[in-house]
């Protein structure tokens, strides 16, 4: 049994992106970004993704549609959507978020969106690939 008490773990972890459980069919992923930074517009073609929101606020973009997020909130992102999260306020955004299927490499830690950006790119944070 894997358990976590999410918004703890969320809340102490600095990095960017951390990948903290990976299933065959899902992952589970915090990601801390600093005042001023942003996820990145992507799609993710074939992958779902579930954002809950422990602490800060943002400005989710999702396909055409824009609003403010905070703590405690949700936002689905369905599979071919493009969408970016943009944090709009002082402090750390904090969340959590999971992918259906998995995006990222398995316990894939970045400790920067640029480290992020440079493991994608060089295809160091591939999903694992279900049989």
């Amino acid at each position: 049994m894997e358990h976590f008490t999410i918004a703890t773990v969320a809340q102490q972890s600095p990095d960017f992106r951390r990948v903290l459980w990976t299933g065959r069919y899902s992952q589970l992923v915090i990601m801390t970004i600093p005042p001023g930074g942003e996820i990145g517009e992507e799609v993710h073609e074939d992958t779902d993704q579930i954002l809950t929101f422990v602490s800060g606020v943002a400005e989710a973009t999702v396909g055409d549609e824009k609003r403010k997020v905070s703590q405690g909130e949700l936002v689905v992102v369905p599979a071919g959507t493009r969408h970016n999260f943009v944090n709009a306020g002082p402090n750390p955004l904090v969340l959590y978020t999971v992918y259906a299927p998995p995006e990222h490499a398995d316990q894939a830690v970045h400790h920067t969106k640029e480290e992020a950006d440079a493991a994608e790119e060089s295809g160091r944070d591939e999903p694992p690939r279900s049989s």
